[in-house]
């Protein structure tokens, strides 16, 4: 696992911008909207929630104060959400498992943002009780495979064709995870 940095706070991007990572907040409702709404529709055929849909913005700002559920944002100085990521502890015999998501804005990828959004949530996670971390993508996904690999993810298998976009075509799912120390 990667040494733990401070996760929260003020980050400097490696293409010179610089983004405030913290902890999504009641007062987020429209930039998370704006975030949604922002983002490309071949983004949209693979998300598990629909950042378009206002019902779904309600219930994730709704659980900012979810006791085991976290999720982080990346702010730009104006106050735009430009990343989003969550860490949801299972239920029942799975609870020391927490399943990672993670979004970022087309115009922010390859400047480190995905990573830094990566380590944070999985801190986040640990930092809630989790002891393993999961996350499921679309096997297509290479470069979201490589942030978790860089963080001490591994493989643990592949589904056939177990993910379905907005369009009703088929993927198949990479489920990487990792063991975190509380």
């Amino acid at each position: 696992m990667a040494q733990r940095i401070g996760a929260l706070g003020n980050v400097a991007l490696k293409d010179g911008r610089s983004v405030m990572i913290r902890n999504l907040r009641d007062a987020d409702r429209e930039a998370l909207a704006t975030f949604g709404q922002s983002l490309p529709k071949n983004d949209l055929l693979y998300l598990e929630q629909d950042f378009t849909h206002p019902q779904i913005i309600d219930h994730l700002v709704d659980g900012v104060n979810a006791e085991h559920w976290r999720q982080i944002v990346a702010i730009t100085h104006d106050e735009q959400i430009v990343g989003y990521t969550a860490a949801l502890r299972m239920p029942g015999w799975s609870n020391h498992v927490a399943n990672i998501q993670l979004i970022v804005q087309p115009a922010y990828r390859r400047s480190g943002l995905g990573m830094q959004l990566a380590q944070a949530i999985v801190e986040e996670a640990r930092d809630f009780g989790a002891t393993k971390v999961t996350v499921d993508m679309l096997a297509a996904l290479n470069a979201g495979q490589a942030i978790f690999s860089r963080l001490g993810f591994a493989v643990e298998g592949q589904l056939a064709r177990h993910a379905i976009d907005r369009d009703g075509n088929l993927h198949d799912i990479v489920i990487m995870s990792a063991f975190v120390r509380v």
